[in-house]
């Protein structure tokens, strides 16, 4: 099996002296070992992969290399290969497979980024990763995402039927599936209870836009989802038609999710939100009012989006809509003192 490499290797081998030359040519470097390196100013160490179930790994070509003399890509799965579930050894050769075993490792580290930043606690929260046109690897219950490994991810088919893993999968896989099956753009999944956005949640209401540009450009318009009891298909349905125009959806008295093209996008769309959430609330406190930059400038943001292959629904509504703040309503500042 390959060797994965976490930040905390990479911090081991600097205190111990070693270069990075000891790391394994076909290594898998979690995204956190990524940014601890570039942090750093270290040379990158590429990962290894085949480029789609079935065919060799670059890894097993002379010196990592593709047949062009390219540098291997990363590990990618052929989301519109179907797996035949009744296959129980093909199942497991898929299962097992160098593809899935780096995108479990990925997800393992997404699992502890949401732990770290607070954005999960306990063992809530959870991740899924769609790995074929009828399959989807998703995080288990009853696991704190912040110590989660590569062995303890599930295979579900859309149905959230499990067909691989030890560990008995999520709850709320239904919930993600609600997405992924109405919107073929969703590769993955997360669901936390970051505490910002989830405020806003169970407030019911949506930050107000045309505030920060980075938030249009990369969360879009935001969506909420009625209330149902988590793990139901009730909450899939009612998350799923709202994800299929919002990657990011709050659902009332619950949390967050989001999706996007990889876990790593759905991940940092889970920060965008809650980091949003929060400069909305401390900048509401501050007694001015909440300074718009207006229609035409959320325009070009939109266009921008769109230049950036991402769906906007707010394409073509009408100018006088596009910075309505909703059911937002600034809390009242209370006067100092003897003032009025």
């Amino acid at each position: 099996m390959r060797k994965v490499i976490t930040a905390a290797d990479i911090e081991r081998m600097l205190r111990a002296g070693e270069t990075l030359e000891a790391i394994p040519a076909d290594a898998i470097i979690t995204p956190s070992a990524q940014d601890l390196m570039r942090s750093r100013k270290l040379p990158a160490r590429p990962t290894f992969a085949e480029p789609t179930v079935g065919k060799p790994s670059n890894a097993e070509r002379p010196g990592g290399k593709q047949a062009n003399g390219a540098a291997a890509a990363p590990h990618v799965c052929d989301c519109n290969a179907t797996i035949d579930v009744t296959n129980a050894a093909a199942v497991q050769k898929f299962f097992s497979s160098p593809a899935l075993e780096a995108i479990k490792a990925q997800m393992c580290d997404i699992g502890r980024r949401l732990w770290e930043k607070d954005y999960v606690d306990g063992n809530g929260g959870n991740i899924t990763v769609r790995v074929a046109a009828n399959l989807v690897l998703c995080t288990p219950t009853l696991i704190s995402k912040g110590f989660m490994k590569p062995c303890d991810m599930c295979l579900i088919d859309f149905d959230g039927k499990q067909i691989a893993g030890e560990k008995k999968r999520t709850s709320e896989a239904l919930t993600h599936l609600g997405i992924m099956k109405r919107q073929p753009k969703a590769r993955a999944c997360v669901h936390a209870h970051p505490v910002h956005a989830t405020a806003f949640a169970v407030a019911s209401v949506i930050p107000p836009p045309c505030l920060i540009p980075e938030a249009e450009v990369f969360l879009g318009k935001v969506g909420l989802a009625e209330y149902q009891t988590p793990g139901t298909i009730e909450n899939g349905n009612a998350v799923g038609i709202v994800g299929v125009d919002h990657q990011v959806v709050l659902m009332q008295n619950h949390g967050v999710i989001t999706w996007g093209d990889s876990v790593e996008d759905a991940e940092w769309k889970m920060e965008n939100i809650d980091a949003y959430c929060r400069t909305v609330w401390i900048a509401s406190q501050l007694g001015s009012g909440l300074h718009s930059f207006g229609t035409g400038k959320m325009k070009e943001l939109i266009a921008i989006r769109q230049r950036l292959g991402m769906d906007d629904v707010r394409a073509g509504t009408s100018e006088c809509k596009l910075c309505d703040p909703g059911e937002f309503r600034a809390a009242p500042v209370n006067p100092p003192a003897g003032k009025t």
